[in-house]
Order: structure tokens, then C-alpha cells, then sequence
């Protein structure tokens, strides 16, 4: 594997951070996950005006958005693959131990694996802990992970591959790594932003090119749902099968289906929407 750090190529052997980097020792960073197809990123522009979002939510200094451009560029030229998990990290860099920055200059990290389709039905759980929805880092593709790897470890530990979280206010808000549509009397469903989910990507499209109401849902809204489906950068649009082992009926169901249709045909047809 051959990464983008700080300006330079290297191989996955010599690529060497700071075990001060203030992104290891508090999470101070800001991350995105894209879809890179045939050596293409997808969404890239959207991407990099989330990442600038959540820089500058962080306090982080404003990202070169063409040094990241020339990064990805050369980080997919020199690992050719189909189709792979292109991560854009970028970090607080070089600071003392405890919670203020240095005076570095930031961490700018660029690699990419090889992945494969996701499955086009998956399995769910819910979990007792919450979003909070009124914190610093609600919203933000922080590297500030933790909470996301306990939740996403008790989905595995039964068989899902995604857990669901309730926000402070009993509603639900989003995945671990996905945002959450679900279908009610025929209609299409998602949590508002306001309910402290990620502003998605993949959600954001699917806003645009299938429709579906914004909308403040209970979290038990899962128990009654005639379709639900996880939307992500990896995901795409995928229907869910089962939530926390209620089976639901005929998956994908015609709202689902109709959703991945129009998502596959559009994103297909523009790899930068």
C-alpha cells in the first residue's frame, strides 16, 4: 500500500506519524471515507466540503483543498483496484500531551484499501447509549471514534452489522457509520440533522434524487417500520432484513428497491453529484 503523508508518497512500511499527534492522544481530527471506483473517487467535492465543515467545527486550521485533491489523485493512481475505501485524515499534528494544540502544522493522511460490495440486506440492533445531539461534536466526522467501535462491537456480538442510536430526546438519530431511513404508510422517512446525525453523503443524495420527508421520529419507530434501509459511503442504499431479530416482510420492499434503483442509475452516471 502506498500513502499520502504530509505531502509525500510512502510505503504503508515508512508512513510514520508522531505518537504526540494530538489525533492519537485525544482524537483531535476530522476524517472522510469515500468510494473510490475503477481509481475514481466518488463525491469527492461533497466530500471535501464536509471535511472543511467539520475542521472548522473542531477549530482545526482550513484544509488545502487541492493538496487533498492531488493526494487522493496520487494515492489511487499508485493502488490500482476496482473499487476501495479511499480515507482522507486530517489531524491536530504534532502537540503536547492534554487537551491544547501546538503550534505544528496539521496532519494530513491519504490511504485507501481495497473493499468489496456490501451484502444487499444487512441486520441491525438498537443500544442503550445516545447521541447528544447538543454536544461540540454532534454532526462532526470526528476521529473521536469510541463511542461508534462499543456500539458497532455490540452489533456483532448479534449478528448485525450496524447498530442504531436514539439521541438525549428519545428520538432516533443514525448508525455508528450510516444514517437511517425507514418507511411509514408508504412514505419515506429520515431523522432531520437537527436530531444530532451526520449530515451523509449517500443521505443527502438519496434526499435529492428519491425524495423523503425530514422528519423527528421516535426511536420505537424501528418496532413498526414496513421498510427500513442504512444509507452510507459504502453502503450505498442497503435494506435491512432485521432489527434487533424482528424479521421484516419482503426485503427490499418497492420503497427500498425504487431508492438503490434511482441511487445506482444516478451515482453511475456522475461520480462527482
Amino acid at each position: 500500500m502506498t500513502i499520502w503523508l504530509n505531502g509525500s508518497l510512502y510505503d504503508a512500511d515508512s508512513a510514520r506519524v508522531s505518537v504526540l499527534d494530538h489525533g492519537l492522544t485525544v482524537g483531535d481530527g476530522v476524517f472522510e471515507t469515500l468510494k473510490a471506483v475503477r481509481g475514481r473517487p466518488f463525491a469527492l467535492t461533497r466530500h471535501l466540503a464536509r471535511l472543511t465543515t467539520s475542521a472548522r467545527a473542531l477549530g482545526l486550521p482550513e484544509p488545502d483543498l487541492d493538496e487533498i485533491r492531488r493526494a487522493c489523485t496520487a494515492v489511487l493512481d499508485a493502488n490500482p483496484m476496482p473499487l476501495g475505501r479511499l480515507r482522507v485524515t486530517y489531524t491536530g499534528g504534532l502537540a503536547p500531551l492534554g487537551s491544547e494544540r501546538g503550534a505544528a502544522r496539521p496532519t494530513l493522511v491519504v490511504a485507501v484499501a481495497e473493499t468489496a460490495r456490501r451484502p444487499d440486506t444487512t441486520a441491525v440492533v438498537t443500544v442503550p447509549w445516545t447521541r447528544n445531539e447538543r454536544g461540540a461534536l454532534a454532526g462532526i466526522k470526528s476521529t473521536s471514534y469510541g463511542e461508534n467501535v462499543v456500539a458497532l462491537a455490540r452489533a456483532k456480538e448479534h449478528g448485525a452489522t450496524e447498530a442504531l442510536l436514539a439521541n438525549t430526546a428519545g428520538a432516533l438519530c443514525e448508525g455508528t457509520a450510516s444514517n437511517v431511513f425507514v418507511v411509514l404508510d408508504g412514505e419515506l422517512h429520515t431523522p432531520p440533522l437537527a436530531s444530532g446525525c451526520l449530515a451523509g453523503i449517500t443521505r443527502a443524495l438519496v434526499l435529492e434524487w428519491a425524495g423523503a420527508k425530514e422528519t423527528e421520529l421516535p426511536y420505537d419507530v424501528l418496532e413498526r417500520a414496513e421498510e427500513v434501509f442504512l444509507t452510507s459511503t459504502l453502503r450505498d442504499v442497503q435494506a435491512v432484513r432485521a432489527v434487533d431479530g424482528r424479521e421484516l416482510p419482503a426485503v427490499p420492499g418497492p420503497v427500498t428497491a425504487k431508492a438503490a434503483r434511482i441511487f445506482d442509475e444516478q451515482s453511475t452516471a456522475d461520480l462527482d453529484p
